[in-house]
């Protein structure tokens, strides 16, 4: 064969390629002839995969299902619009959502009439892939397509769909300042991972995994997948340790999850499953074990499903989501105060301020108290569920919510935000390009300044070029996050004399307020507490260790504006015996006066409790002062201070036989008097045990 010929064969091998690749190859009898058998099975295929494509409560994992056979179905015949529609669809579950776009750019091109659905999932593919101009064309052009009775039912969601795009352009040109980063492989799997919780500390991680080796074993039936358990990490050295399954009583053969962990760390909310439905469990650390799940209460728990929960800073309110009657949409936001006697008043809808007819989730409560953050397909998101935040009023009321932007939040679900007590990172899970596995778990880290925002691309070069200006209609609706920082205050309450570990009750107090701010106990084996205490506040702590103990107190100032500080302040309890002193830190005295504040009433009532409950104490009441003034000016001082103790405990009717008054002065120093904070501490006021 001449050259000649041999080029213009390969010119009509390659024409007829092309045209065949081109032409539209349905699975039918009349297309395949010769190849009955293998037409045979790739149908069956087929038809097995539809049963998962068309299941009206279809789930990721009936289109993961659906695509392993449909892949098989393609290697016999790859030309069949249908066939490309429907895996193009499935793909957009998978974490391979950009192998949609392929097959649904086939399906239009083997059939431009395959279906009207293929222009919509090809704006769905382009979105995921932040190519929000292309993918409003073809919603655009999807809208065209539809019939007028189409058209009714399915614009709004249309609109939506558009809407996502235009704000995501706005959000990607007005960039949060953070990085978001994977938290890689120690924690993450092939599988889906989220929810993660985490200690104030950022000491311990829980969250959800549906990884190999859970408490259920097998995997759920038809759709192939894992079910759900609990798993907890422990950081040290700045690094997260192997997760370890918690097993029973926190999982057990259904799926279980988690929600949230009380800033002591000593309450543990869980999702779990039953009958088709779930609810909010709550477990409580005693020593080094969970209790076992305990349904929450009506009105929290109801005949619908409850699916996340947080506490508020104190324990006195509790924020959840349910899908039950007389909501806005789905799942919403909902609301529950204890009373006086410490019972749940009636469930209470945070209204369409923050609910919307789609679904929210993943509701968090700020260490400080001052924020809630959840996730919404409502609002204005980019796509999915998008992380949101609400200012809380005093009543626990939110205000309107605002989106924290990219690069946190991206075209998938974005869901489960905390937010760690140092304010400068969070963590929650994202189904966004290169993960590890389905959902993953990934770090968030805020950049706290007061400077303009910047632009920090932690993505590859994807996101380049997106310089689109941010709608006016939407710039209210961006944040960046601000400092909020509480401090933390941990350490461990120990027997003075044994040096053992205490499990006592701990009492938080604004002494400006006089309000409880929290009440909550060591650990029982540890004798560890931590508590995170809002700033722009005097608080007072109270330790009570039981009738054998002696309660002791503490004063902390935070300021208003502070850098994250973690206190930590060991605490050891005198038993109640001769000779045993405490120096009542939250008792305070106008200057230079013995004329007691009202912000002294919550630590003096702890005295009076502690005469009441133990009749037959007797004690001294000690006044003390610094080294400044006369001698004889400050004895007659501590005197008079010690007095107006003393007849302060008579007027709550403490009989006076059971007490005497000293003044010692300056004569009796328990630190330096060369520094303000030595001096401060040496104006105090004391008990000491005479008899018991």
């Amino acid at each position: 064969m001449t050259i000649k010929k041999y080029i213009i064969c390969l010119l009509c091998f390659v024409f007829h390629f092309s045209f065949a690749q081109d032409k539209n190859v349905e699975f039918l009898k009349e297309n395949f002839p010769d190849q009955k058998k293998e037409f045979k099975d790739a149908l069956h295929n087929i038809e097995d995969g539809d049963v998962y494509f068309n299941n009206p409560n279809a789930t990721r994992g009936h289109f993961l299902k659906a695509l392993e056979l449909y892949k098989k179905a393609e290697d016999f015949n790859d030309n069949s619009a249908l066939l490309n529609l429907k895996m193009g669809e499935c793909y957009l579950f998978t974490v391979e959502k950009l192998n949609a776009i392929k097959h649904l750019e086939k399906a239009k091109k083997l059939n431009p009439d395959v279906s009207p659905r293929v222009y919509y999932l090809l704006g769905i593919g382009y979105h995921f892939e932040y190519d929000f101009d292309r993918a409003i064309d073809y919603f655009e052009e999807y809208k065209k397509r539809l019939t007028p009775e189409e058209r009714a039912e399915k614009i709004k969601r249309i609109q939506k769909k558009i809407r996502e795009c235009e704000v995501a352009k706005g959000f990607m040109a007005e960039r949060s300042r953070a990085f978001i980063d994977n938290v890689g492989s120690v924690l993450n799997s092939e599988y889906a991972e989220h929810s993660p919780i985490i200690s104030a500390d950022q000491s311990v991680m829980l969250f959800t995994s549906r990884r190999e080796g859970g408490v259920g074993g097998d995997v759920l039936s038809p759709t192939q997948e894992y079910f759900e358990d609990v798993y907890i990490s422990y950081r040290k050295d700045g690094k997260w340790q192997t997760p370890v399954n918690m097993g029973r009583p926190i999982n057990d053969e259904t799926n279980d999850a988690t929600i949230s962990i009380t800033g002591d760390g000593q309450h543990l909310f869980v999702y779990k499953e039953h009958h088709g439905g779930g609810d909010i469990y709550e477990c409580i650390l005693k020593g080094d074990h969970w209790s076992r799940p305990k349904r929450m209460p009506k009105p929290i728990s109801s005949d619908f499903n409850e699916y996340h929960a947080s506490y508020s800073n104190d324990m006195q309110r509790i924020y959840f989501i349910s899908d039950r009657e007389g909501g806005q949409g789905g799942r919403d936001i909902y609301m529950c105060e204890k009373d006086e006697k410490g019972h749940w008043g009636d469930a209470i809808n945070l209204g369409p301020i923050v609910n919307t007819e789609e679904s929210e989730a993943g509701v968090f409560i700020s260490p400080d108290g001052k924020y809630m953050y959840f996730s919404s397909r409502g609002h204005n998101t980019m796509g999915g569920h998008d992380v949101f935040r609400s200012k809380l009023n005093k009543a626990g009321r939110p205000s309107r919510p605002e989106n924290l932007g990219y690069p946190i939040n991206t075209p998938s679900d974005d869901v489960y935000f905390v937010l760690a007590a140092d304010g400068k990172h969070g963590y929650y899970a994202s189904e966004r390009l290169g993960g590890l596995g389905e959902n993953d778990i990934y770090l968030i880290t805020f950049l706290l300044t007061e400077e303009k925002p910047v632009v920090i691309n932690t993505e590859d070069n994807l996101l380049a070029g997106q310089t689109n200006p941010i709608p006016d209609i939407y710039k209210a609706d961006v944040v960046q996050v601000d400092h909020h920082l509480p401090t933390i205050l941990k350490g461990t309450i120990t027997d003075a004399l044994l040096k053992k570990p205490i499990e006592a009750s701990i009492e938080l107090v604004n002494n400006t307020t006089g309000e409880v701010v929290a009440v909550f106990n060591s650990n029982s084996s540890t004798g560890k507490y931590l508590v995170t205490i809002p700033s722009g506040a005097n608080y007072g702590i109270a330790v009570d260790g039981g009738d054998d103990y002696l309660f002791h107190s503490e004063n902390f100032d935070i300021p208003e504006v502070s850098d994250y500080l973690e206190i930590e302040k060991d605490i050891a309890l005198k038993n109640i015996k001769p000779g045993n002193s405490i120096v009542l830190k939250n008792v305070f005295f106008d200057f230079n006066k013995s004329t007691i504040k009202p912000e002294s009433e919550p630590e003096l009532g702890r005295l009076v409790k502690l005469l009441t409950d133990v009749p037959e104490l007797k004690i001294e009441i000690s006044g003390h002062t610094d080294s400044k003034g006369e001698d004889a000016y400050n004895q007659k001082l501590s005197e008079a201070r010690a007095q107006s103790v003393t007849n302060y405990l008579v007027e709550k009717g403490i009989v006076v036989d059971r007490l005497t008054y000293k003044g010692y002065g300056e004569s009796q120093p328990i630190a330096s008097n060369d520094t303000d904070e030595g001096r401060q501490e040496n104006r105090r006021t004391e008990f000491k045990i005479l008899s018991n």
